[in-house]
């Protein structure tokens, strides 16, 4: 789904169960659409920031070098904002705060990423708590670093919330769901073009 589009920037809504860059298959990914639609404009999407293929949500796309490193300076720089919502397979003991734990990817297990007081990079998110309902947690994430599963590990691992996101495939319980209840629901970014402020809500199905 496209939310918006101007000659600078597009930004999409994924779908759980999409990749944001071609894959090893070579299936139909988020830039591949991309790329296609703006094919008739001789331009080619660039990559800012991905989502796990099982997570859902918004993403902006660059269709400008110049917007493309614009974009990444906002995101290095944290002055880009990344709101998620996931449904947490259990209550966690703690209903707001922020965790640290470094990680780094784990060479005997890969795609998983493991917890590394030593080795690993540094990875912060803000949680709080929306609603609970018959042990299933509404929870708001705040990321203010981008490692890679670093939202899924923070849930999961004893040291974060030890209440793993509903239907990760990697980090959870392995209870039956149709799919990660990981959602990206609001992007906010000043505009590379015109540096206004601009903000966008994806609502979590």
């Amino acid at each position: 789904k496209i939310v918006y589009e101007d000659d600078a920037i597009c930004v999409v809504d994924k779908p759980a169960g999409m990749l944001s860059v071609p894959g090893k298959d070579n299936v139909e990914s988020v830039e591949s659409i991309m790329r296609q639609r703006w094919l008739q404009y001789d331009g080619n999407p660039i990559m800012v920031h991905r989502l796990d293929r099982d997570t859902s949500g918004l993403m902006v796309v660059a269709r400008t070098l110049e917007a493309y490193h614009s974009l990444q300076q906002q995101f290095a720089c944290r002055t880009a904002a990344k709101r998620y919502e996931a449904v947490l397979d259990g209550v966690p003991a703690i209903h707001e705060g922020t965790i640290s734990l470094p990680l780094m990817p784990d060479i005997m297990d890969r795609p998983r990423q493991r917890v590394d007081m030593e080795h690993g990079k540094p990875s912060v998110t803000t949680y709080r708590v929306v609603s609970t309902q018959g042990g299933r947690t509404l929870v708001w994430l705040y990321p203010h670093t981008g490692r890679t599963h670093q939202l899924r590990v923070h849930c999961a691992h004893p040291l974060g919330l030890a209440t793993p996101i509903l239907g990760d495939p990697l980090y959870g319980r392995g209870t039956a769901a149709p799919r990660m209840y990981l959602h990206a629901a609001e992007l906010q970014i000043v505009h590379p073009t015109t540096g206004q402020q601009m903000k966008w809500l994806s609502k979590f199905i």
